[in-house]
Parts: C-alpha cells; sequence; structure tokens
C-alpha cells in the first residue's frame, strides 16, 4: 500500500474533492463504484465529508455552496509549501486566482486558480491536513492529466509555476509533466476539438470492466470504453452530476 506520511513536494497533486447538489447522493454512488467509506464533516464545514480508501483519506465529497450550479467537477489541488507565493507566480504567469488564498482552520491553506489555457485547479499548503494518504492503490487517486486545445500555453505555464520539466510523447500531443527531482506527476494532453480546458483525475482500480459495470448501474454514463493501453486497462465514466473522471487498472511492471 502506497501511503504518504507527510506533505508531498511542491507540484505534486495532493488532493481532490468534489462538490455537487446532493453529497449524500454521491456518497451512495462513489461507494458503490471504489468501496469508500465516508467521514461526514459538520454543518459548519459544508458537511466536508473525507471519502476513505483502506481507512484513509483519498478525495473528499461536499455540497455545492452555489445552489444554481450546473457544472460540476473534480477539482486537484497541487501541493505547496508556500501558498501566497504560487498565487502570485501564477499570476504572474498569465493564470487567475478567482479565490485567493485562505486558511483552512487548522488543516491548512488554500487557494483555487485557472491557467491561461482555461485549467481549474487548487494549490494545497499542508498543515494538520496533509492530503490524499493513500494513492497509486484501488480505489485512490493514481494521475491527473489536462485536457485542453491550448497545449503549448499549459506547457509554458506549469513549467514557469511549478518548475516542471517536460517529456513528449512519441505519436501524439501529450506531455508527461516532472517534478524537479524528476518523478512524473501528471500530463497535458493536446485535444484540438476540446471546448474546455480540464483537469482529470484516473483513480486506480482492481478491474476496469468490473468498475464500469458497478458505476453504470449505479448511474454512470460511460465516456469512454474500457482500453488497453501501455500504462494499463482504462476507461471513462461521468457520475450521475455529470462530473467527470477516469479509471484505470495500472499495468504491472513486466
Amino acid at each position: 500500500m502506497t501511503v504518504i506520511t507527510q506533505a508531498p513536494p511542491n507540484g505534486t497533486p495532493t488532493w481532490v474533492d468534489l462538490g455537487i447538489p446532493d453529497h449524500r447522493r454521491a456518497m451512495e454512488f462513489y461507494g458503490a463504484v471504489f468501496g469508500w467509506e465516508f467521514e461526514e464533516g459538520p454543518p459548519e464545514t459544508g458537511n466536508y465529508t473525507m471519502c476513505l480508501a483502506q481507512g484513509k483519506p483519498v478525495a473528499a465529497l461536499m455540497k455545492n455552496p452555489d445552489p444554481d450550479a450546473t457544472d460540476f467537477w473534480w477539482n486537484m489541488y497541487f501541493a505547496t509549501d508556500d501558498c501566497d507565493g504560487a498565487a502570485k507566480r501564477i499570476t504572474d504567469a498569465g493564470g487567475q486566482i478567482p479565490m485567493a488564498p485562505m486558511d483552512v482552520m487548522e488543516q491548512g491553506r488554500m487557494a483555487i486558480a485557472v491557467d491561461p489555457a482555461g485549467g481549474q485547479f487548487g494549490l494545497w499548503e499542508a498543515r494538520a491536513h496533509i492530503g490524499a494518504q493513500v494513492v497509486n492503490e484501488p480505489g485512490a487517486m493514481v494521475w491527473n492529466e489536462l485536457v485542453t486545445a491550448k497545449a503549448d500555453t499549459a506547457r509554458d505555464f506549469y513549467t514557469a509555476v511549478f518548475d516542471f520539466t517536460l517529456e513528449p510523447m512519441e505519436g501524439f500531443d501529450y506531455t508527461v509533466l516532472h517534478r524537479p527531482d524528476q518523478r512524473p506527476i501528471g500530463g497535458i494532453q493536446g485535444e484540438p476539438s476540446a471546448t474546455e480546458s480540464v483537469w482529470l483525475t484516473y483513480f486506480d482500480v482492481a478491474d476496469a470492466d468490473a468498475t464500469v459495470q458497478h458505476a453504470t448501474a449505479a448511474g454512470a454514463t460511460m465516456t469512454l470504453e474500457p482500453q488497453d493501453t501501455p500504462f494499463g486497462r482504462m476507461a471513462g465514466l461521468r457520475d450521475p452530476f455529470g462530473a467527470e473522471f477516469r479509471i484505470i487498472k495500472s499495468a504491472q511492471p513486466s
């Protein structure tokens, strides 16, 4: 089990959460899909609900604070040891900060950002809450990628903000992002037909086909049929609220 016991290095995807109209309906759905258990927070936290895999937090659900919202997505947060400094680098590189850095009780400091290509993401400066405590295991986050029609703009932005280095893939417009220690942390997929830029989260599963069956029976819509890739068998889904995510049964090293 890949357990995280301290805040990860800057630029690492460290947390994901989802704000939807009915978080208890979402608990039913994601519990059926991933086998998550839940710890629901009090009303003063917006019922911010921790999703647990193997007894440890891996994501969160909450009631969307905007009653008129019609578009929902998993929001991914990059780790930072200086939320305010990272926010300044974002604006210096052409991004926007629709939610300025703020303290979240004793848990940490956060901000919401939008890159120049239109992709939204968060920043998380860990204190009591270090982010996901399990990764790369069934039911936990394993990969994140930005799908965008403005891949060049995105590549320039994320290298400037997080000091990533780029590894282009052969044969199609896909770039792997590496932290300064050369660990791959995500990717940018150039998609000319994309009408918006969005960060997609991949959750690891034990069986991609079985997970698709469980998810569609629970109310999901399949956006990408299960298919084999060099990295594992993957599929795309939208939950009952329209939030898109990916699943993958990661390939085992040969």
